[in-house]
């Protein structure tokens, strides 16, 4: 009887623990990856990832860490109510000449695995870009 009961008990937590919620299916994000295709070096470029608290409870994000110093995050600092929308803005300095690929690591309280936001893109010189934008402009009118 002992060991029918501690089964039991097993498949319960078992259970419990496939049934948890993930992050990602409380805070929806309207995108997670964003492609600023190319830019110029030294304009530095924001992206603004908005999401929706879709759970019961008001939600908190407590952190986001960028991967580099050329990126830089800022979230809402008060709880998102249930049905709600806000914002997590990602700045980059566009600094370095190349293509890039940084994450943003977003906390949600209450949740330990975190969400993971990216932008991608490539950052040409003054001189590159302006040549980029003239084909571009040549291309489209014709």
């Amino acid at each position: 009887m002992k060991q029918v009961m501690i089964a039991f008990i097993l498949c319960l937590a078992s259970v419990a623990s496939f049934a948890q919620v993930k992050p990602d299916e409380v805070v929806k994000f309207k995108e997670v990856k964003y492609d600023f295709g190319k830019i110029k070096q030294g304009v530095p470029v924001n992206h603004e990832f908005v999401f929706t608290n879709m759970g019961t409870h008001p939600v908190i994000i407590e952190n986001a860490m960028a991967s580099c110093g050329c990126t830089t995050p800022s979230w809402p600092q008060q709880p998102i109510l249930k049905g709600k929308s806000a914002n997590i803005k990602a700045g980059f300095n566009a600094a370095a000449v190349g293509p890039f690929d940084k994450t943003i690591t977003v906390k949600v309280r209450g949740f330990d695995m975190p969400l993971t936001l990216r932008i991608v893109g490539e950052v040409l010189t003054a001189e590159a870009y302006a040549k980029y934008q003239s084909e571009k402009g040549s291309k489209g009118g014709k």
